[in-house]
């Protein structure tokens, strides 16, 4: 078992829903049930699919999750864009957290092709 924790990769991820959370705080009512909720379960899915892939005991296993996390980052994104697009939240920590979403997404991707070239 591994110590998801230690990785840079969850740590970032981890922030990276911390820090949605705060835009969509500030977002108009009207979208609690719709780009929020979207926002804000494609932001939580990036860590947590991290961590669940650290549980398992084969590489390629683990390899799923974190493609799985990497396809909530694009997801995340998207969303972001499209908040960003609406000038809804904070647009300087929006802009941010895009900037460490592609920080993530490519961490991510040598991270997967590190597993891929163990098994």
């Amino acid at each position: 078992m591994r110590n998801f924790k230690e990785l840079k990769i969850w740590q970032k991820g981890f922030q990276i829903a911390v820090d949605s959370y705060k835009i969509t705080g500030t977002f108009p009512s009207n979208e609690r049930f719709a780009l929020v909720s979207q926002i804000n379960r494609a932001a939580v899915s990036i860590p947590s699919n991290i961590a669940e892939g650290s549980s398992r005991t084969s590489d390629k296993e683990y390899k799923h999750f974190i493609e799985i996390s990497l396809g909530s980052c694009f997801e995340l994104e998207t969303q972001l864009l499209i908040a960003k697009h609406l000038k809804y939240g904070n647009l300087d920590i929006l802009a941010e957290v895009l900037k460490q979403l592609a920080e993530e997404e490519k961490m991510l991707t040598a991270f997967a092709n590190t597993l891929k070239n163990s098994f």
